[in-house]
């Protein structure tokens, strides 16, 4: 690369660029998360709200995407000085609300590994306010460049185009302004011009508008209004549950967690997740009831809700590598000859039950505790439970080796998915249209003349009797 080569990447970097639109799927997501340094997580899609279904996932943070339409507030709902903890950045890019809110969650979130970039992001822009945040994402090659990797070639020239045609539609509004007599002839001091004025008929004298006219522009009919959704926000942080809105003014409370002695005995990580859900459910009720459908029962859906939860195919391996582990301490401990004394089809079985295990790597904080209890509960065992207990061994790692196996399939179907979304067919598709044009077989297919005019139907006869 050359020095100015190097200065034009640098250069296109500062002026920075738009923010493509990207599918709305759990898939695209997670990728996007991946590509910007974050590991160990997933976001999956969640088919209700009730307990049932959200338990077992014991999300840290949801992302929901609805049919926009303007929330009205009180400046008095932002004035929470709790919220001054959240990190929050307001949304200054069209069509990046997803990366928006999902950034708001996950910095929010200091149980999640973010990863080297997006923990010097949070700290050099900790004290800024919303908005610079906001900005500091915009102009964020990583993030950018992260987010339009997933977009279609086609969603990226349509966002540049978009921009394009806003530059010089403001060029053109600036010189009609400059232009005007009644810019030039305005004197300092004197009061400038209002920004609307009234349209001027063939005549040149002002028409004033009908009433017609005024509730056309007031209230637009649903069919001119365009459908525009949009990507919010919940977290648990710092006591209580936020809702995080990149186009409001900061963070909205929802209602506060519940203290350690009131919520569940245990303490683990996934019961004190799971309680912040009671919380933010009746939230999420009144938004799905809002904008389209109800919570039970409605038959306009209009919306979706994602979680963001612990890595399917980490736990899957990490339980793989656990019971691998268990298995050669129940064979050290049986001694010599177990071979003879287990179950042969499970003794078979236990040649491939571990297929799927990458080497010795391991994701969670915690493994080698858990390992630990289960070494020492290995060591104290009656020496007539560890045949039945490898065999159990055994039969669960058959099951946990299907899992990683289900969680590499989809890995791939994922990638898959990525090649053909963002795969440019436009250069094979106008050299085919070429080539069809340069070997005459165009306008034949067209069902047009050599010309290219259309081909005449012979007229009709008309039928004589007898």
């Amino acid at each position: 690369m050359t020095s100015t080569d190097h200065d034009h990447n640098q250069h296109e970097d500062l002026v920075g660029g738009p923010f493509a639109v990207i599918e709305s799927d759990p898939g695209v997501f997670t990728s996007l998360t991946r590509k910007i340094g974050v590991r160990d997580i997933e976001l999956v899609e969640m088919y209700d709200i009730e307990p049932w279904a959200t338990d077992h996932l014991s999300p840290h943070g949801l992302i929901f995407c609805f049919l926009w339409r303007k929330d009205v507030h009180r400046p008095a709902d932002f004035n929470d000085p709790a919220a001054e903890r959240v990190w929050f950045a307001n949304q200054l890019s069209d069509d990046a609300c997803a990366s928006h809110a999902i950034l708001n969650v996950l910095l929010n979130c200091p149980e999640i590994n973010v990863g080297d970039d997006l923990r010097k992001f949070r700290t050099d822009t900790e004290k800024m306010s919303p908005v610079m945040k906001g900005l500091a994402i915009a102009n964020s090659p990583l993030l950018r460049k992260a987010h339009n990797s997933l977009a279609r070639p086609a969603d990226i020239r349509g966002a540049l185009n978009a921009i394009a045609l806003a530059t010089l539609d403001e060029a053109k509004a600036k010189a009609k302004v400059k232009a005007s007599p009644a810019t030039s002839s305005t004197k300092r001091g004197t009061k400038p011009p209002p920004a609307k004025r009234a349209k001027t008929n063939a005549t040149g004298t002002r028409s004033s508008p009908s009433k017609s006219q005024l509730k056309a522009k007031t209230k637009p009919t649903t069919q001119d209004e365009e459908e525009a959704y949009h990507f919010i926000g919940y977290v648990p942080a710092y006591g209580k549950v936020w809702e995080l809105d990149g186009l409001k003014s900061g963070p909205l409370e929802v209602g506060e967690l519940p203290s350690p002695a009131e919520s569940s005995s245990s303490s683990s990580s996934s019961s004190a997740r799971n309680a912040w859900m009671d919380v933010v459910r009746p939230a999420l009720r009144m938004k799905m009831e809002k904008y389209g459908g109800a919570a039970e029962g409605g038959d306009n859906i209009r919306f979706s809700l994602l979680a963001i939860v612990d890595g399917a195919y980490e736990k899957a391996s990490d339980a793989l590598q656990l019971l691998r582990r268990e298995k050669g301490a129940l064979e050290r401990r049986m001694g010599e000859g177990w071979e003879s004394k287990v179950d042969q089809e499970l003794f078979v079985a236990s040649h491939h039950a571990f297929s799927a295990a990458s080497g010795s790597k391991t994701y969670a904080v915690n493994f080698g505790s858990q390992f630990m209890d289960a070494s020492l509960r290995i060591q104290n065992m009656p020496e007539v439970e560890l045949i039945p207990a490898w065999e159990t061994c055994v039969r669960d790692a058959v099951r946990a080796n299907i899992n990683v196996e289900d969680e590499l399939s989809k890995a791939i179907r994922a990638n898959t998915d990525h090649i053909k979304r963002t795969f440019d067919y436009e250069p094979f598709l106008k050299m085919f249209v070429e080539r069809l044009q340069a070997e005459g077989l165009l306008n034949p297919l067209m069902g047009r003349e050599e010309d290219g005019l259309k081909i005449k139907s012979p007229p009709r006869t008309a039928k004589t009797k007898g």
